[in-house]
């Protein structure tokens, strides 16, 4: 079943609060750069929409009202555009490589005293950002070394 277009940016931006943006995950995953592009796409890119509106309007004149619209509405998509993609990657189950990892460190957490959500059989990218953060929140930094 799909999601209608609103709850999947809901869950984008969910997931944007929930994924550990730490530099050790940097090189695993790409999240780390496409939330940080998107988290600047919303601040930056209303001001580059209406600049780019004003500056058409006064350069080309009322008569590419349209085209000059049609632009700064694409400006706009930008930022809704990294929400979709990352409100899809959330629901998406992880590759049997990764939830194999995901396990493996949901049972190492466990051993180490972590009393969260039990491990799913089949995990998906979100479990696998609210595990991250929470290690990176509740685990010490012996544990996490042994990890990266």
């Amino acid at each position: 079943m799909q999601k209608s277009l609103i709850s999947q940016i809901q869950q984008g931006h969910q997931y944007t609060k929930v994924w550990p943006l730490r530099r050790e995950l940097a090189p695993l995953f790409i999240e780390n750069r496409v939330v940080n592009a998107t988290a600047f796409a919303i601040k930056i890119m209303p001001a580059v929409a209406l600049t780019s509106l004003v500056i058409q309007l006064q350069v080309l004149g009322q008569q590419f009202l349209g085209p000059a619209l049609a632009c700064a509405l694409l400006i706009l998509s930008l930022p809704v555009q990294g929400l979709l993609w990352l409100g899809k990657r959330a629901e998406t189950p992880l590759p049997p490589s990764m939830a194999l990892w995901y396990r493996e460190l949901h049972e190492k957490m466990a051993a180490q005293g972590y009393q969260g959500a039990p491990a799913k059989t089949k995990p998906c990218y979100m479990e696998l950002a609210k595990l991250l953060r929470d290690m990176f929140e509740k685990m010490d930094k012996a544990f996490r070394q042994d990890i990266f």
